[in-house]
């Protein structure tokens, strides 16, 4: 069946945006209306105006989407496609922690269920996490929740004492460095770009550290010809789209294999998107308490980026 041909006819029929994460397969990619970054993402669905928002990426992302546009169906092509950074963080368990620091904000990645966005003060991402930050004065005192891994680097490039909630990325702690080493030695050549949600290790080996925008951008302008790719595989089609004529490698998650595939992501399939628009669903339900509150870290992250020129 050609599914693109098919998810092309429905797009219209449907009034539906296909919004795809930079992870997810290149058929998908391809088929999308915009393809970006958690930032890129959420503006895009805060401002769609449709009757279906059709999100590949994972259930996190389409809750986003869901209490920024809460009039527009949104569905997901797989149901299942989590993230093992936001379930790193239920909300029992962090409300306990929120409840040592009385005095203490929250900052929150959008890698984040919708519960934990209702006891957030403002929501960040990888591309504005230090600004968002740095928007705060210095004595604020800050929880960050729930990766570790940027916690810590916003806390080293800043000066921050943030207490942070003890949550990684299996796709992106998994890496060593090890593994780069062995890369940069058979490639000397190379520049290495790295996702900040890398173990700290990993990032001081880093030539560039940045959101997977950020990275895609700073491949476009740098000088290099050939990049180690500290992320999820799937950026690795839009580099390639932009830079015909540089080289990339990602770093392996073993020793067994080349690639970096975050499971949940790559649960989405071009069958399941088109099965999702036809039948509209799996839907996104959330209620309208968790969608009040949920809504308003996300909208401050938006505001101070926009104030900031991020978006």
């Amino acid at each position: 069946m050609d599914y693109a041909k098919k998810i092309i006819k429905l797009k219209k029929e449907k009034n539906a945006l296909i919004l795809a994460h930079f992870y997810q397969i290149p058929e998908i990619q391809d088929i999308a209306d915009y393809v970006g970054d958690s930032l890129g993402l959420a503006q895009k669905a805060a401002d769609a105006d449709v009757d279906m928002i059709v999100f590949a990426g994972v259930h996190f992302m389409a809750e986003t989407a869901k209490m920024l546009n809460p009039e527009s169906l949104v569905v997901l092509p797989d149901i299942e496609a989590g993230c093992s950074l936001a379930e790193s963080c239920p909300l029992d368990k962090f409300a306990a922690f929120k409840a040592k620091y009385p005095d203490h904000i929250v900052i929150s990645y959008i890698n984040t269920t919708a519960a934990i966005k209702t006891v957030t003060d403002v929501v960040c991402t990888s591309g504005n996490a230090v600004e968002i930050v740095e928007s705060f004065p210095k004595d604020q005192k800050i929880i960050f929740a729930p990766d570790k891994n940027l916690g810590g680097y916003i806390n080293r490039i800043t000066g921050r004492n943030m207490v942070l909630w003890d949550g990684t990325c299996e796709v992106h702690d998994i890496l060593t460095t090890e593994s780069i080493l062995d890369l940069k030695t058979e490639n000397p050549d190379a520049s290495l770009i790295a996702h900040p949600e890398c173990n700290a290790p990993v990032l001081e080996l880093a030539d560039y550290i940045g959101s997977t925008t950020n990275m895609l951008k700073f491949t476009q302008s740098d000088d290099s010809q050939k990049y180690i790719v500290a992320t999820e595989t799937g950026i690795i089609h839009q580099m390639k789209l932009a830079s015909p004529e540089k080289e990339f490698l990602v770093v392996p998650s073993d020793e067994t294999c080349s690639c970096n595939d975050c499971p949940y992501m790559k649960l989405n399939t071009m069958k399941k998107l088109y099965l999702a628009m036809k039948n509209g669903e799996p839907a996104i339900e959330l209620d309208a308490e968790t969608i009040r509150k949920g809504k308003r870290p996300i909208e401050r992250m938006l505001e101070i980026s926009r104030k900031k020129k991020l978006i």
